[in-house]
């Protein structure tokens, strides 16, 4: 059974099977087209986005403070710990111990990608002795997702920036730069994991319906494939700026800020005087 709230949604267990709906979750996605190209015109409003950082900052350090758990930060493709820098920034002055991945440029996810991300998330976990959040942009959040999944007793959640997690492997405007830089066939890459499939630990999803690099459904959870602990929010962004955008930051302080058993879904701050416009959809 499905229930909606706002932009969330709860998972009971009398639903169909996940193999079953995750056939036909494969078989839909392959409708989905990638953004039109007005929309990806569009990608450079992220010097703007990133440019309003400076006034929004009063409201930003009103942001829930952390409780000093680690976090890693994952970028995108082709980009490195640069582009994550200043969200980093960011999160450490909240109280928040962020880190970026150590792994130069992603290029996709190259033999020992994967491997030693796993080793970096359990590494802090044992020196902190607290569970460690996973946070990715774009295909960095693909990362989080599947490293979640083999690494749930030190993963504490999990937030993506545009991740397309649910879309077919050429609903992106990003699909031939993937090809190109990681030598690899993105559907062949994409048929060896369940990407669809959520984590099993708490997993924001935070989308824009004006990307232009990634279809925002490709970033919907789907509900018979999540549970209870899983959310999608709208974001007013565009892909290249989802990093980089004051509200995008927000929403990941928001849900790192939560604590462990404490999972609620995410509000719309007050404090936004327009809600509707920063956080889209229904309340």
């Amino acid at each position: 059974m499905l229930t909606a709230h706002s932009d969330r949604y709860a998972f009971e267990t009398d639903g169909p099977s996940a193999a079953s709906a995750h056939k036909r979750a494969k078989a839909d996605l392959l409708t989905v087209p990638a953004p039109h190209a007005a929309l990806l015109a569009m990608e450079f409003r992220a010097f703007w986005e990133f440019g309003s950082v400076l006034p929004a900052w009063p409201m930003l350090a009103r942001a829930p403070k952390a409780d000093g758990h680690p976090v890693v930060v994952f970028p995108g493709l082709s980009a490195s710990d640069s582009s994550t820098a200043p969200l980093r920034s960011y999160l450490r002055s909240l109280g928040h111990d962020a880190h970026g991945w150590h792994q130069g440029f992603n290029f996709g996810p190259r033999p020992g990608v994967i491997e030693r991300i796993k080793t970096q998330v359990r590494d802090l976990a044992q020196k902190s002795g607290k569970t460690v959040s996973l946070v990715g942009w774009s295909l960095g959040g693909i990362y989080a997702r599947e490293v979640a999944k083999e690494l749930p007793d030190v993963v504490r959640s999990t937030t993506t920036l545009g991740t397309p997690f649910a879309g077919s492997p050429r609903s992106t405007n990003a699909w031939r730069l993937y090809e190109l830089v990681s030598q690899r066939d993105i559907e062949r890459e994409q048929d060896q994991y369940e990407l669809p499939v959520a984590p099993p630990v708490p997993t924001t999803s935070v989308y824009s319906k004006t990307d232009g690099i990634v279809a925002w459904q490709g970033s919907i959870q789907n509900p018979e494939l999540g549970h209870a602990q899983c959310e999608n929010v709208e974001v007013l962004a565009s892909h290249v700026g989802l990093g980089l955008n004051p509200t995008a930051w927000w929403v990941v302080a928001d849900r790192l800020a939560q604590k462990p058993g404490n999972w609620q879904a995410f509000k719309r701050p007050a404090m936004f005087g327009l809600q509707g416009l920063v956080f889209p959809g229904p309340r």
